[in-house]
């Protein structure tokens, strides 16, 4: 069972007695109170249960009550910390200077002993001792008893918490590797040293000769297989067979392929998460699985040119509900892509909403559009569209068909309703494999993702010499009118979901155009999250100290380790890239 990591609040104070200390007690520690409750009611962990602060028992006015405070974060498994002040306090003494988890300071804008003056001062303290941390300070003056937090301070205080928590979620945790490398793809080459000293990860792998011995040794929960089975009968309907008629599968192929499938799919949650119905087996290690908060499956080709490919494994293990009903997302990367499935993990705990997995595969011009359907794109499509496609872990959220005042979004599995997993399900269709790709058979999923919804497409490459670099592009899904939709899906392979994206476009550097984001992008695959979180991203990429390449956030929501400023003001992607260098991974 995971404990989910607490953000600890530093009230630090000015620790002069004789009035001075006693004057700014309660304004001090009101603060760490104001920020504590603005967490704990806006955030939620990915299980759906409110985000937990923890104050410093006392104001902290030197080093034996920051070493205290220290030592009360470490017995509540802290993962993060804010301090906050009003005042003047003394920067060395009061820090806090663990290394390896994010810090962030809050100055609060007053005249009476402006927190102003121990920002800059602790900031410079970090700076100087190589330890990154985040100043706040609200752009309005205060009055010195009022307690509200100011808007532009909440946003940054909620920024910095949720790419914090992220943070602290993949520390220890595992990525779990069912198989090796898919078709020669770099990405799913695992780089253990980017897990460990990035990420705070480690590595697991288990051969997917292991799914063969779980499934002829019935090393599952054979009446959640039951259940998984009749649940999948009545709800998943079963689309056209696209293959040439001589290669088309016979029913009793199909309900084969059914059964296996749907073995797999319990097979792989429990190589992640475990599940303790496999102790009453015997099994008790299995019972145990790896404690992988990410997986991948190669499947290609050793796997599927046997066996039923992992599609509906990693599409239904991705969605946010299954036969159980509905429960958070298990984040699988299709081909065992390891760098696309960080990124599907790095928007998944930003958002707690299921992602989607696809391939970059076609840029779509308006030329090319008007030439084969003879449709005109407009409004956001108008420069062009990129067709995000790919067989596999493609989250059954992607559809668009949960809704929030009459618009189509994708929603923590905690809001999402009985009514909206229903359409979910009948807006896909499960069409049996391409025999050319998957020769094993299985089912591959289709569907059309709802239009006009905000996106962020982003991806980790790896470079030999420089290692990971992060990728954002911000933008919103688009809906075609069906008859130039089936027109131009009809062309690749129509059993496979799509989602038409519209990068948004700012006239700089990788965003002139949406052919240039494409022809930008690092490799061939993306993970899509619901929402504009790419200013979230940038926080949370600085925390790990790994560069951004490209990205179109405006620059007013760049948030970024205060000590970034020293490395330029101006060209801010290469401060970033100066930055990452010289403080280096998070865990080396």
């Amino acid at each position: 069972m995971n404990r989910y990591p607490i953000i600890g609040i530093r009230p630090t104070i000015d620790g002069r007695r004789r009035g001075v200390r006693e004057s700014l007690e309660a304004q001090t520690m009101n603060m760490a109170t104001s920020v504590k409750e603005l967490i704990e009611t806006t955030l939620k962990y990915p299980n759906g249960e409110n985000v937990q602060c923890v104050i410093a028992d006392t104001t902290i006015g030197g080093v034996k009550e920051a070493a205290d405070c220290k030592e009360k974060f470490r017995q509540e498994n802290v993962g993060l910390t804010i301090t906050v002040t009003p005042c003047w306090c003394y920067g060395t003494e009061t820090m806090d200077l663990d290394n390896r988890m994010p810090h962030a300071v809050w100055g609060f804008n007053g005249t009476e002993r402006p927190g102003a003056v121990y920002l800059a001062a602790v900031l410079s303290a970090y700076a100087q001792k190589g330890v990154p941390a985040f100043g706040i300070y609200g752009e309005h003056v205060q009055e010195s008893d009022d307690d509200s937090i100011p808007e532009d301070v909440t946003e940054k205080l909620l920024k910095f918490a949720k790419a914090g928590l992220a943070v602290a979620l993949m520390k220890d945790r595992s990525y779990l590797s069912m198989g090796t490398v898919s078709m020669g793809i770099a990405g799913s080459i695992v780089k253990d040293e980017f897990f460990q000293e990035f990420l705070g990860m480690r590595n697991e792998y288990v051969d997917m000769t292991e799914f063969v011995r779980r499934i002829n040794e019935e090393i599952y929960d054979v009446e959640e297989y039951e259940k998984a089975l009749e649940w999948t009968r009545e709800n998943a309907t079963l689309g056209f067979d696209n293959n040439e008629e001589d290669q088309r599968f016979t029913d009793d192929e199909k309900e084969s392929n059914w059964e296996t499938v749907v073995k797999m799919a319990l097979i792989g949650r429990d190589l992640m998460v475990g599940n303790e119905k496999l102790a009453e087996k015997g099994y008790e290690e299995e019972a145990m699985g790896h404690d992988a908060i990410l997986s991948g499956f190669q499947g290609q080709r050793q796997w599927t040119d046997h066996f039923p490919n992992g599609d509906f494994m990693e599409t239904m293990l991705n969605s946010s509900f299954d036969w159980n009903g509905k429960r958070a997302p298990y984040v699988m990367a299709t081909e065992n892509d390891n760098n696309n499935g960080v990124a599907m993990l790095f928007n998944y705990l930003l958002t707690n909403t299921s992602q989607i997995f696809a391939d970059v595969r076609t840029y779509w011009s308006p030329e090319a559009v008007k030439r084969v359907t003879g449709h005109d794109l407009s409004g956001k499509a108008s420069n062009g569209l990129i067709h995000l496609k790919n067989s596999g872990a493609s989250a059954l959220d992607g559809t668009g068909q949960q809704k929030q005042d009459g618009k189509p979004v994708i929603k923590p599995f905690w809001e999402v309703t009985d009514e909206e997993v229903d359409a979910m399900m009948s807006n896909t269709t499960f069409h049996p494999a391409n025999k050319q790709y998957f020769r094993g058979g299985g089912y591959s999923t289709r569907y059309q993702t709802k239009g006009e919804m905000p996106m962020t497409m982003t991806r980790i490459n790896i470079v030999k010499g420089l290692g990971p670099v992060l990728q954002i592009a911000e933008g919103y899904s688009i809906e075609l009118p069906d008859e130039v939709h089936e027109e131009i899906d009809q062309r690749t392979d129509p059993t496979w979901p799509t989602t038409w994206f519209a990068p948004n476009l700012t006239g700089d550097g990788a965003f002139t155009s949406a052919y240039n984001v494409m022809d930008f992008w690092g490799s061939n695959h993306c993970a899509v999250s619901y929402g504009h979180i790419g200013s979230e991203l940038l926080t949370l990429a600085s925390m790990l100290r790994i560069p951004v390449n490209m990205h179109n956030v405006k620059k007013d929501e760049v948030f970024r380790p205060h000590v970034w400023s020293m490395f330029g003001t101006q060209g801010l992607e290469s401060a970033d890239f100066r930055a990452c260098s010289s403080f280096g991974p998070l865990y080396k």
